[in-house]
């Protein structure tokens, strides 16, 4: 079995997009959490995947509601991420944010979308969901990506005039 620290060691290493989580609860608050993990997983339907700790508040909402909205951070919200990243119930006080189809939207990200929970598959001390994606959206922003600890954006992105096709 590899050892723990190395594995993250590993994993640190590896770029990952910065997204924030959000559902709304059973009372109808805001809910939401830094997420790392979230990645495309099918075209057909559109589904993208990410996990969540066992033992995360987001998860039993997303349990209860089976609905989720994912903000991708565009480069420059380094603040929200790290907000959404702690505990506590006032996360969206800081920040701006608007009712989009039932789910809370961040304002200023590079990326939104609204997806129905189809499966909750256990893996070690997390649980990956899947999400069919009902409705989405792009800003022209640089993505937040967040590797080594530390946040930043691809450095060729913001200098390119045309996107690659």
């Amino acid at each position: 079995m590899v050892d723990e620290a190395a594995f993250r060691e590993l994993m640190g290493a590896v770029c990952a997009p910065v997204t924030v989580v959000t559902t709304t609860t059973g009372e109808g608050r805001p809910h939401g959490t830094t997420v790392s993990s979230f990645a495309s997983l099918s075209l057909r339907p559109p589904m993208v995947s990410f996990a969540l700790d066992t033992g995360s508040a987001l998860l039993s909402h997303v349990r209860e509601s089976r609905r989720v909205g994912v903000n991708v951070l565009a480069h420059g919200q380094e603040s929200v991420a790290t907000a959404f990243a702690g505990r506590g119930e006032a996360k969206f006080a800081g920040f701006s944010w608007r009712d989009d189809d039932g789910l809370p939207r961040l304002t200023g990200a590079g990326g939104w979308l609204v997806g129905t929970v189809t499966q909750l598959v256990s893996g070690g001390d997390h649980v990956l969901v899947l999400a069919e994606v009902m409705a989405s959206e792009v800003a022209d922003a640089p993505p937040l990506v967040y590797a080594r600890r530390t946040f930043g954006t691809h450095s060729r992105l913001g200098e390119r005039a045309e996107p690659l096709s």
